[in-house]
């Protein structure tokens, strides 16, 4: 492609086309351009029509596609071909710094992505000018450009957060430092001083604001790997300047500069080699009143968000998305202070607690935020070490966070007005998720039924926590690994918990909250029999919310628990009365029909894990409505969604386990469509185990003679498989296929299908597959199907004894000694690390397993076998009393020491010997 005004307009008109809604006109023209970007000059043209265009819309469009073409196209792989020519790579760097700076913000932001992906790949070996490029324009005096390369910078440098720490990166952040280290400090005092210059000029002051927070970024990243020896000369210079930036006036105070700058002081804090900076008493004593005081304080823009965004509130809060926010920063810097100075900066803080409590003592309705305050200020202190899931791990012992729950949470929480101070019920409920491990229980205990009462509370940001305390502290654990709390403790409030969880699912901006549904699960999961009585009612309740939500599913976690819910429902009650499976059916069978009918695509997996619950509760023939559904399952376009297919596959085994010879008695097409299913599946390395599950139940629970037919084709395409794709995967399930048919069938029978196939086939599958694969089997119930399997092919098989195959028995009964002594091997050849999951265009509904609808794990010999390694004692025993002095000449001269050692051991737990 040449760089002509012909080609330029030819560009802007396919330009234009891809903005079009209309897709007849938008999708020709995406193809087109997608067709000519391997030409040579095609970036390049790009480049020029967003520098020359009198078209602003155009300048956008284009600079956005070079963006993607760039993403898409830069990275050279590994023996595929170079998708950008050299000549076009020269052209590209030498001008997009230069393009990028003069370019207006919004195409600036695009081409700056550009220049970091492409730095990704060719900084600093391929573009060893960037960095001289970048500081030249420091110079320039412009903000708009400053900007423009702090921002550049800023994309470029990031990863160095996270990544690992070697010898190379080091190399390169040394190299980015000699370059960029005394540049960026000078700008960063006289961006300082330009501040107090400009101290009145509003609009000046958020350019130089916006500089700010870029530099503290950029030095934040360029700090991370801890490579202290180059900014070590200016540190104190730095934090002076962020600290003086900390005490000016509030105007600063309305910007995300202050939590950037607080992150600064925090992440310096913590290093060894800068604790000199804090040493001072002065200095930190500075530091707790005038920076980490102020911005703990709950704001007007906090009390906003409580009120009128309460889900991105609580997102923020509970889920720790607040990472920008003055007050996350203000909490970090105390815990960052707190790793060498824990006693000093206890004994500062204690004294504003005191003050903080005594004022809002004095005038509650007006003085409430001195409380929040002070609640978060202890939180801070006292937390040394956090998870989401535990939450404070490791606490500061200089705080008694007993007495302050007893003194000043608990009172706020026995409060009649569970509407009254919001933000403090709030604080105390969330000191509990925190503290709830710090806590003693009987103080747990007696907040248990003061979280049931705020459920009801009007606010979304309390119940929602209420709810989320409940919740966790049913998870919590005690001794022995048991829940701490015991059915029986939480009993006498089940009524009342159960009727204001559900209630608090219809209060304002709460019907699809996800802490309450998850809250419901647990508290069915904990009390177990105890809900049985209201179990009638809770499933109206769940049955109407399912039909609600399937009208346009928005949330998935709550659809989750939701689910979750229905089927500890299911279990508690069936547990305790199986027929009451037909009222559950009758319950839930509308919904899921609708469901089905209106292909409600996220639901769908749900309704088959549920369906093979109830069908699983059922212990003798399917009921007619489920063999109604049975053809359906075997439609082609169900299983084309990835996300249906474990629990299809679920299902499809609910259905052989319970009705098999329903299924051989029905229409001739049931079983075709089984294999048909099969076969698809063992088609696919992302699905082939699914297939061996739905082929191991065919085998275990169909009648042989329904399948006598189809089982040499079924050899046939397993072998195929085999030939064109072998993953260790499909060996291990392979090998648990072809030992449960021995067990089945009979070993004789595998062997004659595999040598009627092919002659010798049996040997070949000794030898190639049995015998060097085994060790691989993983999972208990697995490994016995394999060792059952493997003794009748010892023992039951007679060419095994008088053939060319009897030359494989002993390395046979090693393998088997093997697979119960030593470890498994789980070595993946490198090759299989990246397998491709098959390409799945558009969007997929990703299969979600619920952990109480989980299958009882099914051992197939569980009935015939009890201790494997007795069984094979026994078998030996059998066959040596067949053939007498054989099988005692065949083990002494052909097995080692070991497994010799071994079966003698076995042998003997079996009081058996060889004849």
């Amino acid at each position: 492609m040449e760089l002509s005004d012909a080609n330029l307009q030819t560009l802007t008109e396919y330009l234009k086309k891809t903005l079009d809604p209309d897709p007849a006109i938008r999708r020709p023209a995406e193809k087109f351009l997608e067709s000519v970007e391997g030409n040579q000059n095609y970036p390049l043209l790009l480049l020029t029509l967003l520098e020359k265009s009198q078209d602003n819309v155009i300048k956008v469009c284009a600079s956005v596609t070079f963006k993607n073409y760039i993403k898409r196209n830069w990275r050279i792989v590994e023996d595929e071909p170079n998708k950008i020519c050299e000549a076009d790579r020269v052209a590209i760097k030498a001008n997009i710094v230069h393009l990028m700076l003069s370019s207006p913000e919004q195409i600036q932001k695009q081409l700056s992505d550009a220049i970091s992906i492409i730095g990704r790949e060719d900084f600093p070996q391929k573009w060893p000018d960037l960095l001289t490029e970048m500081v030249n324009r420091f110079q320039s005096g412009d903000f708009h450009v400053i900007n423009g390369v702090l921002r550049t910078a800023h994309s470029l440098f990031k990863r160095y957060r996270h990544e690992f720490k070697s010898n190379e990166l080091w190399t390169e952040i040394k190299l980015v430092l000699d370059a960029f280290a005394l540049p960026l400090t000078n700008l960063f005092k006289a961006t300082i001083e330009l501040c107090s210059t400009h101290a009145n000029d509003a609009s000046a002051l958020r350019v130089l604001f916006s500089s700010l927070i870029l530099i503290s970024k950029l030095f934040y990243s360029l700090n991370f790997q801890d490579l202290p020896e180059f900014f070590e000369d200016n540190m104190e210079t730095w934090m002076n300047h962020f600290h003086t930036l900390l005490t000016l006036d509030n105007k600063l105070l309305q910007t995300d500069l202050v939590s950037n700058a607080i992150q600064f002081l925090a992440s310096v804090c913590e290093r060894p080699h800068y604790k000199n900076l804090f040493e001072d008493q002065n200095t930190l004593t500075s530091i707790c009143e005038k920076v980490i005081v102020p911005n703990m304080e709950f704001r007007a823009a906090d009390e906003e968000a409580f009120e009128d965004n309460s889900e991105e509130y609580i997102r923020r809060d509970l889920e720790g998305s607040d990472i920008d926010t003055r007050r996350r920063a203000a909490c970090d810097l105390v815990r960052g202070l707190c790793k060498f100075f824990e006693g000093p900066v206890t004994g500062i803080f204690s004294g504003y607690v005191n003050s903080m409590l005594q004022e809002y003592a004095k005038n509650p309705s007006v003085n409430w935020k001195h409380k929040d305050a002070a609640i978060y200020l202890v939180t801070s202190l006292a937390s040394k070490a956090q998870t989401q899931k535990h939450g404070i791990t490791q606490a500061n012992e200089l705080v008694n966070l007993t007495e302050f729950f007893v003194n000043h949470i608990l009172p706020d929480l026995k409060s009649a007005n569970v509407n009254e101070f919001p933000v403090l019920k709030a604080d105390g409920i969330k000191y509990i998720m925190i503290f709830r491990n710090q806590v003693p229980k009987e103080h747990l205990l007696v907040s248990v039924p003061l979280l049931i009462n705020h459920l009801q509370a009007e606010s979304i940001v309390v119940h929602t926590y209420a709810a989320h305390a409940l919740e966790r502290l049913f998870t919590m654990r005690g001794p022995n690994n048991a829940t701490l709390f015991t059915a029986a403790e939480i009993a006498p409030f089940v009524e009342i918990l159960l009727t204001n969880l559900f209630k608090a699912l219809t209060l304002p901006g709460s019907s699809e909250n996800e802490y309450i549904m998850k809250a419901i699960m647990r508290s069915f999961s904990l009390l177990q029999e105890a809900i049985i009585p209201y179990i009638p009612t809770l499933i109206t309740q769940l049955t109407q919310k399912l039909l609600a939500v399937s009208k346009n599913p928005s949330k998935p976690h709550f659809n989750h628990y939701m689910f979750e819910a229905i089927c500890l429902s299911i279990r508690i009650t069936c547990k305790a009365n199986p027929a009451a499976v037909v009222n559950f059916e009758e319950a839930l069978f509308l919904v899921f029909t609708e469901i089905l009918q209106n292909d409600v695509q996220e639901f769908i997996p749900y309704v088959f894990q549920v369906m093979s619950l109830l069908l699983e509760t059922h212990k003798n023939d399917i009921p007619s409505s489920y063999m109604a559904l049975f053809p359906h399952l075997l439609q082609p376009v169900l299983w084309e969604r990835t996300g249906n297919i474990p629990a299809l596959v679920r299902l499809l085994q609910a259905f052989l386990e319970r009705g098999s010879s329903t299924i051989a008695s029905a229409a001739a097409d049931r079983i075709p469509g089984l294999l048909g299913v099969f076969q698809k599946l063992i088609a696919s390395k992302a699905n082939d185990h699914q297939g061996f599950y739905l082929l191991n139940s065919i085998i275990e629970h169909m009648p042989p003679e329904s399948v006598d037919q189809y089982r040499k084709q079924i050899f046939l395409l397993l072998f195929q498989r085999l030939q064109n794709s072998k993953t260790t995967k499909f060996i291990k399930s392979f090998l648990v296929f072809i030992n449960l048919y021995c067990i089945k069938y009979g070993a004789l029978a595998l062997q004659e299908i595999f040598d009627g196939i092919q002659p010798k086939m049996f040997g070949m599958v000794l030898e190639k597959i049995i015998i060097p694969e085994i060790q691989k089997v993983s999972g208990n119930v697995e490994k016995k199907i394999c060792a059952v399997g493997i003794t009748k092919l010892l023992t039951e098989c007679p060419p095994m004894m008088d053939t060319e195959y009897t030359k494989l028995w002993t390395p046979l009964l090693q393998s088997l000694i093997g697979l119960f002594e030593l470890p498994e091997d789980d070595t993946i050849p490198d090759e299989e690390h990246f397998i491709d999951i098959e390409d799945t265009p558009g969007y997929q509904t990703a299969f979600s397993q619920l952990a109480f609808a989980g299958k009882k794990e099914h051992d197939p010999v569980g009935q015939m076998v009890n201790n494997p390694k007795i069984h094979l004692a026994q078998s030996l025993h059998k066959l040596s009393t067949a053939c007498p002095g054989r099988v005692p000449s065949m083990v002494s001269t052909s097995l080692n020491a070991e497994a010799l050692q071994y079966l003698q051991g076995y042998l003997q737990a079996a009081s058996v010997t060889l004849l």
